[in-house]
């Protein structure tokens, strides 16, 4: 009886220490507790080898279980195409993100990493996910509601693979086209650019009214952290050339490229990246004034900022020619998280050097740590640390491919319709005795869906994920008495004769991504113009040109009857034949200006030599018909 009285004893004992002290020992785990004493109480008991992990971002191949806990790994991400398995299901994503994350709980402290991916338009690089427009033809919808709605859903197809954390949205200002990451700019105004950051709110979720400027937001477990990038004036770059250096003074900067991160800020945006290029000769990834000085203290921004990918290695040149001085630089200047990803070692054995020769002050790793933290936090890890599959069916749902298929027909451009403006040529009829489908894009869903679309340059063919081609949504479109005949290049003498009622080329620019996209020339590649020149000569002919920014066509306008730019449209061409056969009309407008000649580039609107083929801003209109005649 004695022994039992003894355990009840000791047992109420411990009861209470807990209620009373065990909750106060461990405050970082009670979400109870303010953020802000969370986050310092966790701090308070980190070692430096835990602190210093916590500020690295590591590849998914590297990412074991056993390097998550033996260096305390606070970040994991994919490339683009760095996936757990070819055509990979949701379940292996979520099982994948889980064993690395068990790595990391495994520590003494239990501090979950949170895992990012690009999802540059949708999420991109997930089989049978769906893939809205890239950016550029967002921005011709001018429709800030319709971009927040995609934000929502991506989150949704985003957490349902597990993962909490996207390197989204771009709210770069393209001002050169011939810039290969041009289509991830919704615009060459600012203004249009501080329009569709209203992504974030779709992404992160809605921000309170009483959240405290600058802080991180992110509304539950359907709701992913953002991602601002790439600060700051990468679209501004000499030439258009990536990583390039943007050439302009302080309020050349501050009025151009700096207001969508005003924008963003307010919003609650949980991260910023840091752009590759620099500002006036300084590299960005080592510009204290502008990271540190002008970001996080003058703009109040409280989340972290993270590196791009190997991003402090190019402060150098050669790239990682004195990585210790890079890392001192990178670090300096304000960058929280690094984005390494494969030579973790290296990374921490140098930096801790730095530390301890008091190069890099313990203050500094602190307040990196504790950003890292807040965004963690906020995300709700420590309470949901694991993904499960109960949000599974949001991959690829129908009402997300509705959603893209709207976006799609709201930023067709219609740049031409008619040769006169009596007789214009669309809406098409549906009702027709026999059409032709022509072009290199018109039946190849990767060229549609553009760069960063399953890998990082994207792919042809159709062979890559779930979707609809141009072909595809004129079948389904027309009336079944319609004859289609399909020919990717038709050869000229075969249409001499022919009874053709019109005829659909469908011609762009193949895959790209960054530096792979820079492009001096701009001419719509081949065989595309000797398909608009056989087709157009002879059968009246709609041409949509498949591409991430203006290309030069003023040599074939006069031949064709109806222009259309439909940017890189994504998955759901079926918002290409809603518009072109009468179900809508045309709404877009141009979101960057459409030249004449590269000889006039760069040329934005309000240039005092503006002299465009066709305007900023420019979009005839077409009204619905319900005639299928």
């Amino acid at each position: 009886m004695e022994t039992v009285l003894t355990f009840l004893f000791a047992l109420l004992f411990l009861s209470g220490w807990m209620a009373v002290g065990g909750v106060d020992h461990l405050k970082y785990k009670d979400p109870r507790q303010p953020l802000n004493v969370r986050v310092n109480d966790l701090l308070s008991r980190m070692t430096f080898a835990e602190k210093i992990g916590q500020m690295a971002q590591i590849a998914r191949e590297n990412a074991t279980a056993q390097v998550m806990a033996e260096r305390f790994i606070g970040s994991v991400l994919s490339g683009g195409g760095s996936v757990p398995a070819p055509k990979a299901s949701v379940k292996l994503w979520v099982d994948m993100v889980n064993e690395i994350q068990k790595g990391a709980l495994s520590t003494r402290l239990g501090i979950p990493m949170i895992y990012g991916i690009d999802a540059i338009h949708g999420h991109n690089n997930v089989y049978k996910a769906t893939i809205f427009p890239h950016n550029v033809g967002l921005g011709a919808t001018r429709d800030p509601a319709l971009v927040k709605r995609i934000g929502a859903a991506t989150a949704l197809e985003v957490r349902a693979t597990g993962i909490p954390y996207v390197f989204a949205p771009c709210v770069a200002v393209c001002r050169d086209p011939r810039w290969g990451r041009c289509y991830e700019s919704y615009s060459e105004d600012p203004h249009v650019v501080q329009m569709m950051t209203e992504i974030i709110s779709g992404l992160q979720g809605e921000i309170l009214s009483d959240s405290r400027k600058g802080a991180p937001f992110v509304g539950g477990k359907t709701k992913v952290a953002a991602c601002a990038k790439h600060f700051v004036g990468d679209g501004g770059t000499h030439l258009g050339i990536d990583e390039n250096n943007t050439i302009t003074n302080f309020h050349g900067l501050l009025s151009t490229h700096m207001p969508p991160y005003y924008n963003a800020i307010i919003k609650g945006v949980s991260t910023v990246m840091v752009s590759y290029s620099s500002w006036n000769g300084v590299k960005m990834h080592e510009n204290h004034y502008l990271l540190t000085d002008f970001l996080k203290n003058k703009l109040r921004f409280r989340g972290f900022l993270i590196s791009d990918w190997e991003g402090i290695d190019r402060i150098t040149t050669p790239a990682h020619a004195n990585y210790t001085f890079s890392i001192q630089a990178g670090i300096l200047a304000g960058i929280d998280m690094i984005m390494i990803p494969f030579d973790y070692p290296e990374f921490f054995e140098d930096l801790t050097t730095l530390v301890n020769k008091n190069i890099i002050p313990m203050s500094r790793i602190d307040d990196a740590v504790r950003r890292i933290l807040r965004v963690k936090f906020t995300v709700g890890l420590f309470e949901n640390p694991y993904a499960d599959l109960s949000l599974e069916a949001e991959l690829g749902k129908k009402e997300h491919r509705e959603l893209a298929r709207e976006a799609v027909r709201k930023s067709l451009v219609l740049l031409k319709n008619g040769k006169s403006y009596v007789k214009p040529l669309l809406p098409l009829p549906k009702k027709a005795k026999k059409i032709l489908v022509a072009g290199s894009h018109a039946d190849n869903l990767g060229y549609q869906c553009g760069g960063w679309t399953i890998e990082w340059q994207g792919l042809g063919g159709n062979n890559l994920t779930t979707g609809t081609t141009v072909l595809d949504a004129i079948r389904s479109s027309v009336n079944y008495n319609t004859e289609i005949v399909y020919s990717e290049n038709p050869d000229s003498s075969n249409l001499s004769n022919n009874e053709f009622s019109y005829a659909i080329v469908v011609v762009g620019e193949v895959p790209y991504a960054e530096t792979f996209g820079d492009n001096m020339n701009l001419t719509i590649p081949a065989p595309g113009p000797h398909i608009i020149h056989n087709v157009c000569e002879k059968i009246k002919c709609v041409v949509i040109i498949i591409s991430g920014r203006p290309l030069v066509i003023e040599p074939y306008v006069e031949m064709i009857d109806a222009l259309v730019a439909a940017w890189l449209p994504g998955t759901e061409a079926k918002g290409i034949a809603d518009v072109l056969f009468g179900d809508y009309g045309f709404s877009g407008v141009l979101p960057r200006t459409w030249f004449r000649s590269v000889d006039q580039l760069p040329m934005n609107v309000g240039d005092p030599h503006y002299d465009p083929l066709y305007p900023f801003g420019f979009g005839l209109k077409t009204e619905p018909t319900n005639s299928n005649n």
